[in-house]
């Protein structure tokens, strides 16, 4: 296993990419990798006293330039002013990634109805209003684009008790392959990744607080029998974001050591069945041979 950087140290050289959800988490870890690789950083969320620590941190870390800019993607006007900003700071913005999110583990018939339109507003709104101004920012401008949208890997199977959450990252999915047709001729790529368990201290500590993390170990899942590395999902996403990857467009990259197969296939479960139980059936069907 390669937990290094696996891009040139150049390869996002001059370019401005604005990341949602930009200041914690898997959002943090991707843009630092941008950093290392000569990029400019626009990071956003609706806590400006994250942005900020995580703006001089990682502009300590890496050297690179971090702007941070308060913003809740649910609404149109700040997200305008986050580009606006961009542009003001840096002059052109080159790609965007998409990573915001919300969510709930939860019965779905126990979530309000204000809940679950938090999760699809932040979700699906906000990724489509941050596409949608930037987009058409771009095609005003005549210039080209990178788009990338983190997605999951039940936007296409569905899952029970994330609902919202599902239905949400269901339609990014939708928009991210719609869009990579409609703007391909606007020289705008559009592409997605799908990751499976990826443990952030923050956002599992609070979709599975307490020993519910142990019980339900999400390693225990995963047929490579471990967790991402944040540093692999880094190294997808400034693949995807940079142009050595310019003939992938409306593609979605699965990274999850093959847990969505996993729980896919009807007999993948026979995992549990012990060594020993596979030698008595074995040995039963020789001699019924």
């Amino acid at each position: 296993m390669r937990t290094d950087g696996m891009l040139k140290e150049d390869a996002l050289k001059g370019q401005t990419i604005i990341v949602t959800g930009g200041g914690t988490g898997l959002g943090r870890a991707m843009g630092t990798y941008f950093l290392e690789l000569g990029a400019n950083l626009v990071i956003t969320s609706r806590k400006i006293e994250v942005l900020e620590k995580a703006a001089k941190e990682m502009e300590e870390q890496t050297g690179g330039k971090v702007l941070p800019v308060q913003c809740d993607v649910r609404e149109y006007d700040q997200v305008e002013n986050v580009i606006a900003k961009a542009k003001e700071a840096f002059g052109e913005i080159h790609g965007l990634l998409n990573n915001a999110a919300g969510n709930f583990v939860s019965p779905t018939e126990r979530l309000s109805h204000r809940a679950v339109n938090i999760v699809i507003d932040i979700v699906l709104k906000g990724t489509t209003n941050f596409t949608l101004a930037l987009g058409k920012d771009w095609i005003r401008a005549k210039q080209p684009g990178t788009i990338l949208n983190i997605v999951t890997t039940y936007a296409w199977t569905g899952s029970g008790y994330v609902v919202p959450s599902a239905c949400a990252k269901a339609g990014v999915l939708a928009m991210t392959r719609s869009l990579a047709v409609e703007w391909a001729k606007y020289q705008i790529r559009l592409n997605a990744i799908a990751p499976g368990p990826f443990p952030t201290e923050g956002a599992w500590s609070r979709l599975l607080p307490g020993d519910l993390i142990d019980k339900f170990d999400p390693a225990k899942l995963v047929p490579v029998g471990r967790v991402g590395e944040h540093q692999e999902l880094a190294n997808l996403a400034a693949y995807l974001m940079s142009d050595y990857s310019a003939y992938v467009n409306g593609e979605v990259v699965t990274i999850d050591g093959g847990e969505w197969l996993m729980g896919a296939g009807e007999f993948s479960h026979l995992e549990k069945v012990p060594q020993e139980m596979w030698d008595m059936l074995e040995a039963s069907r020789g001699k019924k041979g």
